[in-house]
């Protein structure tokens, strides 16, 4: 490193400052060369900055609505379950932490994969002879949605492409784009309980394709893959040599009548990235504690991938300490009733939502079985009126006071979503509502006819 020397030409205390040179390697610079940039503020946002944007957001923050003053807000819109306060975290989680905090043993810096003693509790939770892991293998995040971040960091360059679901999970789109990764939207079928088009994902596939997500459970969808359905993915990805992202973070949250495969314990060759973490299951998403999950079994990843994830690990020095010291003891010592009760709720809460909205003409909730969500088609030629289902939605606030997210913010018109992790009566206060709504504006068949021969 070059040292710089301040030359002073006079004497005293206030020697006068214009005459001040810097020297640096026997180079005098004069200050207005030093100064490297045009006298004047030139202030912009980055070019990564602008490149990021919210789907959801920006629709959301589009909707200038008010509700209905005379009927109290009901928010099916927003997948937190901790709102309503009726789906608490069990108090072996309070209180694993709570230990750690008293401890004063986890206040410091960690390393930025997270404490070695918490990677081997992570990797001994999901370890399974399908899908052996090793504390290598896992990297704590800052949440699911980092994992998620940082898996695309190193899967993919600017100018490739990632496979992505529709309708999806808005971030993975926000994430990409940011990144000047391109997205390509693969649809999934609602007719068959929203299962991948394979030949339509096949289709997108080229020579700059990075990854294939794949969210399962799903987030918007409250589907889950059957094994064979998992299979038949995998072998397209096989066959094209597509690795996989994995968005699992909703991974055991199936419904009693379904089972939940991790797709890694159906995969000898095609290399995995699964996200992972606390918030859904364990009813925490405030905690911020998320994984990836390295599954590698012929070494195709390799120490690249690896490597590069530790690297990228470090532009934040790891997740919150408190819950990483906590991480053992939450894993080990949660009791399997409070995951079965959570579970109880939300499928009593979708069989009474589905139950409620296939009775209303127009509609067509698509029955969900896991995750926190249901998905409702709009028959649009049943309510003319409508452009969309953004202005669906947006009159369903203003009248009835019950928000649900347009599928829009999810790429997919024409449906919207239902969060099923409130409180039943809410759940059934608000089905009502819509029902009331929907018998307002329905028209069947030669009404809508007529209404559009009046426009």
């Amino acid at each position: 490193m070059d040292s710089y020397l301040i030359q002073v030409n006079g004497h005293g205390d206030h020697a006068p400052m214009r005459d001040v040179h810097l020297k640096s390697a026997g180079n005098t610079i004069s200050p207005g060369k030093a100064r490297g940039r045009k006298p004047r503020w030139a202030v912009r946002a980055s070019e990564m900055s602008k490149k990021t944007f919210n789907p959801v957001r920006a629709i959301v923050d589009s909707m200038k609505v008010e509700p209905n003053p005379k009927k109290t807000m009901i928010s099916l819109s927003l997948g937190d379950p901790t709102v309503f306060g009726n789906l608490p975290t069990n108090d072996e989680v309070t209180r694993a932490v709570k230990e750690v905090l008293d401890s004063g043993q986890c206040n410091g810096y960690a390393p930025s994969v997270g404490y070695q003693s918490c990677r081997e509790a992570v990797a001994a939770y999901y370890n399974c002879p399908g899908a052996p892991l090793e504390a290598q293998d896992v990297i704590l995040t800052s949440g699911c949605s980092q994992a998620i971040e940082l898996a695309l960091a190193v899967l993919a360059n600017p100018g490739q492409n990632i496979l992505v679901p529709r309708p999806g999970f808005s971030l993975y789109k926000t994430l990409a784009l940011s990144m000047g990764i391109e997205v390509k939207l693969y649809n999934l079928l609602p007719e068959k309980a929203w299962e991948i088009d394979l030949e339509h994902l096949e289709s997108l596939v080229d020579e700059k394709t990075a990854c294939l997500i794949v969210n399962n459970p799903s987030n918007p969808c409250g589907s889950v893959f059957s094994k064979s359905h998992l299979q038949e993915i995998l072998a397209v990805a096989s066959r094209l040599c597509v690795p996989i992202l994995a968005d699992e973070i909703y991974g055991d949250m199936v419904f009693a009548d379904c089972k939940y495969e991790p797709i890694a314990t159906l995969s000898t060759n095609v290399p995995i990235l699964s996200c992972g973490g606390l918030a859904k299951r364990w009813l925490v998403p405030g905690w911020r504690m998320g994984w990836i999950l390295i599954h590698d079994r012929r070494d195709i990843f390799g120490n690249e991938i690896r490597d590069g994830l530790v690297r990228l690990s470090q532009r934040i020095l790891g997740p919150c300490t408190l819950v990483q010291g906590a991480l053992e003891r939450i894993l080990r010592r949660t009791p399997p009733e409070f995951y079965h009760n959570t579970l109880s709720i939300l499928k009593s809460n979708a069989d009474l939502c589905y139950a409620a909205l296939s009775a209303i003409p127009g509609l067509q909730p698509v029955r969900p079985s896991g995750a926190m969500y249901l998905m409702v088609g709009i028959e649009m030629e049943h309510f003319p009126e409508f452009e969309n289902d953004v202005e669906f939605t947006e009159r369903l606030i203003s009248e009835q006071s019950v928000f649900c997210l347009p599928a829009t913010c999810f790429e997919y018109p024409n449906f919207f979503r239902v969060v099923i992790t409130v409180p039943e009566e809410m759940i059934l206060e608000a089905c009502s509502r819509i029902q009331e709504f929907c018998e307002m504006h329905y028209q069947g068949a030669e009404g809508a006819q007529d209404l559009e021969c009046d426009k």
